[in-house]
């Protein structure tokens, strides 16, 4: 069974989240003139650190992941939730409508359009935020249809055509898709800049492959500030910040805050240990 056209993609519905006082509703122009949708989350304290965007699943939108924005903007980063109109809820309910779930998620995820759409969406999002913050440090965060976003802007190889301009510092994978459609073998071994994956040993895939499909995309990048975190027990929409997600949302914001401040010292050493999650690194 192919393990990527089988993916299991954030569905991502509304969920009822605090909002916080400096959570802002903003419109950008992206360069071909379409205007998207971002929510931005300002650092809670002191000098602006960076730059952190993150890039949703199929069908997710900017009002989601909030505990990924709240998480950055804590941690110092003007955080920036990107809404992406080519791979967002309207474009995934039109391929639903006439394909089904499984058929409409994999027509989706392998359209180069919708990457293509993803990419100037994050540029106009990255550009913005840096427009308004003085740190240096910019991160790319994705989950699931977003994980595949990361790691193709920050250099893999891929069955679409397209090439990454590598414009973030580093990239963080929930939930990152193995050797499939989207990707060939060996897809990774090129990754230069710091990477982390995130995954869960419930994170399987909608066509029932293992989350350990996962983790290929680590295991084949070489050394150099490459992190695998895996939660027990964590699932695919546990990621995504729905369901009963509190411990995940936890144990994900933490190691993404120890990854972050190793990539700043310029010295990943090995992260923390933390109580329900297993974490190495090269």
């Amino acid at each position: 069974m192919n393990p990527t056209l089988h993916l299991c993609i954030a569905l991502l519905l509304p969920v009822a989240v605090g909002i916080a006082q400096a959570q802002e509703a903003v419109s950008l122009q992206r360069q071909d003139q379409i205007t998207i949708a971002v929510t931005a989350y300002a650092p809670k304290a002191g000098a602006c650190r960076g730059v952190a965007v993150v890039s949703p699943g199929a069908g997710g939108s900017e009002t989601g992941y909030s505990y990924l924005g709240e998480a950055l903007a804590g941690l110092g980063y003007l955080a920036v939730v990107v809404g992406h109109p080519e791979s967002g809820r309207r474009a995934l309910r039109e391929q639903l409508l006439g394909n089904g779930l499984r058929e409409g998620l994999a027509a989706l995820i392998t359209e180069p359009d919708a990457y293509r759409g993803r990419f100037m969406d994050m540029t106009a999002a990255r550009l913005w935020a840096q427009g308004r913050c003085q740190g240096t440090e910019t991160v790319l965060v994705g989950h699931s249809m977003g994980a595949a976003t990361a790691l193709m802007e920050a250099g893999a190889r891929n069955k679409l055509g397209l090439s990454g301009a590598q414009a973030f510092g580093a990239y963080i994978a929930l939930s990152p898709q193995g050797a499939g459609s989207i990707f060939p073998a060996n897809a990774w071994s090129d990754l230069q800049r710091p990477v982390l994956s995130i995954t869960g040993t419930r994170d399987d895939e909608l066509g029932g492959g293992s989350w350990l499909t996962r983790t290929e995309p680590y295991r084949n990048m070489p050394p150099g500030c490459k992190w695998l975190a895996v939660i027990d027990g964590a699932t695919h929409m546990n990621l995504a910040g729905n369901g009963m997600a509190r411990n995940t949302q936890d144990l994900t914001t933490q190691v993404i805050g120890d990854f972050l401040d190793g990539v700043q010292r310029g010295n990943c050493r090995a992260p923390k240990v933390h109580p329900g999650m297993a974490v190495e690194s090269k």
